[in-house]
């Protein structure tokens, strides 16, 4: 598949959908308009790539929404230079809005097919996060923290502490939580104990698992 002007024509329309659904940041919208959605994609969805839905990518996930990906996106408040891990690579979108938005992007996925997939896909379109690995991302990455912004793409039954602990003071974590709906849930810290706590509604997500062994 190649991106072509009647594909930047779509992204441009699906633009001022989000923004009617209520997205303000310019730099998340300029990033939905820049990013090929449908090369992120089977090429049997690529009519539907600009529709405002999700879609299956294999391994039982799928890439989200593209609202749900502004809206995650703009809660965060990205600046540039920043240091975000994202939990739950799946299809890349996501990880590449974060790249456009200049940030230095830790990402992480559970389901090896989809890990595997990614990595390849990202070095043919030359996205480069700092790091892109396979684990669990109930445990985030200590190694690398702390970090500015933590971005959960997987509905969380519960908030992970290892989560909360990786995050700087004025740090925010972005996460849904909940079993079957989800509550978009934001965190801001704001010192080693106290954490301020915002919710921003229902939304549906495949689930966030954690390894048990």
């Amino acid at each position: 598949m190649r991106d072509t002007l009647k594909h930047r024509g779509m992204r441009n329309k699906l633009a001022e959908i989000l923004v009617d659904k209520g997205i303000t940041d310019k730099n998340v919208l300029e990033a939905i308009r820049t990013i090929p959605r449908h090369l992120f994609m089977d090429s049997s969805f690529e009519g539907h790539a600009y529709q405002d839905k999700a879609f299956p990518i294999g391994a039982e996930q799928t890439i989200s929404q593209p609202y749900t990906v502004a809206f995650q996106s703009e809660l965060l408040e990205v600046k540039p230079n920043q240091k975000i891990l994202e939990i739950g690579t799946g299809s890349g979108y996501q990880t590449a809005v974060l790249l456009l938005l200049r940030s230095k992007v830790y990402t992480i996925e559970r389901q090896l097919e989809l890990f595997k997939k990614t990595k390849i896909f990202f070095r043919k379109m030359g996205y480069r996060p700092k790091k892109l690995i396979f684990g669990d991302g109930y445990k985030g990455l200590p190694e690398e923290a702390p970090y500015d912004g933590i971005i959960v793409t997987a509905g969380a039954p519960e908030v992970p502490k290892a989560l909360m602990s990786q995050l700087k003071i004025g740090g925010r974590l972005v996460i849904p939580v909940g079993t079957n709906d989800q509550i978009m849930t934001l965190f801001i810290r704001k010192s080693e104990k106290e954490f301020e706590k915002k919710e921003y509604g229902s939304f549906r997500f495949v689930p966030l698992l954690e390894n048990k062994n």
